[in-house]
Formats: structure tokens, C-alpha cells, sequence
């Protein structure tokens, strides 16, 4: 059975470490580097001839420089011979633009997937698809991780009103997953719909729900410039929330997000960058263990 190799792109070096450091592995050389024209270079230092590789690359930051750089660590991995090759991508990239909403519009993470699968993984381990449907995109296995776990034991341990709570979505497209977490805490929960202007703008907000005289607990997946969020927020105290709370898996804070954050009515906001960390650990953590043990028996 072939030996585990962990190597990390530039987007997140610092989960790559703790990642190794939690298997207790050494992390895998690798070195990045532009060309004076912006073309990204990476050079694996060590082989990986027979190995079972999983590089670490979120599609966060400078997205396109990420993503390009992740399908190049893909591919001279594999045609370095390596047995099986792993993309750790908790933040998928374009996960946003998942269906035809318009005329002529794109379907990138579909063009991602297929990215993705023709430089060579095998298989695609990722956290809190904006859409679950994406999954379908592809014809290699994919991991889709939930936070759902540790957003249930934040709110148990940090909001002492929770049972007096609602839980509510800021879309209609997260309605599935405010659900299930109210099922799960046994209170109401409700959603906002949304329609925007242009991407990024929202125009009008229609609550569907009751959160009259109870804390309100904004939950989604991601975050980006914040306006949908905020705007929510402030629907939320007009309707008649006591507090309001954020919850959000992908927080990416992009243009103005701080300042909205900063100047809205939030009584807390949690990304859950913690979460994401854990739970890449708590798979990873099972997931090679187990086929380290089982090498270990075959020995």
C-alpha cells in the first residue's frame, strides 16, 4: 500500500502544517514561484513515485492564481507516477456560478470540476458546497463535510437564549440547512428572500418567519462582501429580533465586508474558520489513519 504525502499550496499554508502536524507527518515540498509575466511555476521536491499525495489548496484569496496553481500541483504529481492523488479544497472555487440562472450565463464550477478531474485527482475532498449539486459535476468521488456539528455545539455553548431561538437563512437557497439545524435544537426557523440587482447588490428583503421577541441566528455558507448578511441583520431588529448572531462556514470578507460588519447590529459574528479546520483534521485524521493501519496489518 503506498505511503501518505501531504503537500500545501501558497492559500493556506498554515492549515497544510497543522494538518501534518495533527497526522504527524512531515509536510511535502513543494516550491511556487511566478515568471516575471505572472505565470505560475511550482516545483515538487521530493518524489512522490507510487505515493497516496493530497494537497491542501483553498479557493480563497487570490482565487484564479490558486486555483491554476492547485491543477499544476495536481498534475506534475501525477505524472510523477504518483499512486493517487487527493485536492483538499475547503473552500470550493466558483462555487457560486453552480447552474444557468440567465441567458448565455456560464456554469463555472462545473468548468472547475472538469478542470479539476482532467489534471489528474482522483479524488476531491472539500467543506459546506455552496450547492450540493456540485458534487454531481464530477466522475471521480467527492467528500462534501458539513459543519452542521460544530455550529450546533457553538450555539449550545456560547448563546444562553438558544432555546428561545430561531434559525434563520439568509437566502432561500440555504432554506435545507437552517432546517435541519432547527430540527436538530428543536425551535423555529425561518428564511429571507432576496432579490438582487446584480451580484453583490441586493435590492429587497422579504421575511418569511416569525422572530418577533427571540434571538435570531443568521446561519449560511459563506460571506463575502457581507451585504447580503448585514441586510438581514437589520430586517431581523426591524421585525422585532431581541439579538441577532451570525454563523457562517466560508468567511471571505472581500471589499467592504469589515466595515459593514463593524457598523451593523450584530451581537456576534462567528466564521467558522475553526470549524473548517477541525473537521478537514477530524477526516483526515480517520481517513489516513485507517489506511495506515491497515498497511501496517498487511505487513
Amino acid at each position: 500500500m503506498p505511503n501518505i504525502k501531504i503537500f500545501s499550496g501558497s492559500s493556506h499554508p498554515d492549515l497544510g502544517q497543522k494538518i501534518a502536524d495533527r497526522l504527524g507527518l512531515e509536510l511535502g515540498k513543494v516550491v511556487t514561484k511566478k515568471f516575471s509575466n505572472q505565470e505560475t511555476c511550482v516545483e515538487i521536491g521530493e518524489s512522490v513515485r507510487g505515493e497516496d499525495v493530497y494537497i491542501v489548496q483553498s479557493g480563497c484569496g487570490e482565487i484564479n492564481d490558486n486555483l491554476m496553481e492547485l491543477l499544476i500541483m495536481i498534475n506534475a504529481c501525477k505524472i510523477a507516477s504518483a499512486s493517487r492523488v487527493t485536492a483538499v479544497i475547503p473552500c470550493f472555487p466558483y462555487a457560486r456560478q453552480d447552474k444557468k440562472d440567465k441567458s448565455r450565463a456560464p456554469i463555472s464550477a462545473k468548468l472547475v470540476a472538469n478542470m479539476l478531474s482532467v489534471s489528474g485527482a482522483n479524488h476531491i475532498i472539500t467543506m459546506d458546497l455552496h450547492a450540493s449539486q456540485i458534487q454531481g459535476f464530477f466522475d471521480i468521488p467527492v467528500d462534501n463535510l458539513y459543519a452542521e456539528p460544530a455550529v450546533l455545539k457553538w450555539i449550545k455553548e456560547n448563546i444562553n437564549e438558544w432555546k428561545n431561538c430561531t434559525i434563520v437563512s439568509p437566502d432561500a437557497g440555504g432554506a435545507k440547512r437552517v432546517t435541519s439545524i432547527a430540527d436538530r435544537l428543536n425551535v423555529d426557523f425561518a428564511l429571507i428572500h432576496k432579490e438582487r440587482k446584480k451580484a453583490n447588490e441586493v435590492d429587497r428583503m422579504v421575511l418569511v418567519g416569525d422572530v418577533k421577541d427571540r434571538v435570531a441566528i443568521l446561519v449560511d455558507d459563506m460571506a463575502d462582501t457581507c451585504g447580503t448578511i448585514c441586510h438581514a441583520a437589520d430586517k431581523l431588529v426591524s421585525a422585532g429580533a431581541t439579538k441577532v448572531y451570525a454563523i457562517l462556514t466560508h468567511g471571505i470578507f472581500s471589499g467592504p465586508a469589515i466595515t459593514r460588519i463593524n457598523n451593523a447590529c450584530f451581537e456576534a459574528y462567528q466564521s467558522k474558520v475553526w470549524t473548517l479546520h477541525s473537521k478537514v483534521f477530524l477526516y483526515l485524521d480517520y481517513f489516513l489513519h485507517c489506511r495506515m493501519i491497515v498497511k501496517t496489518s498487511k505487513l
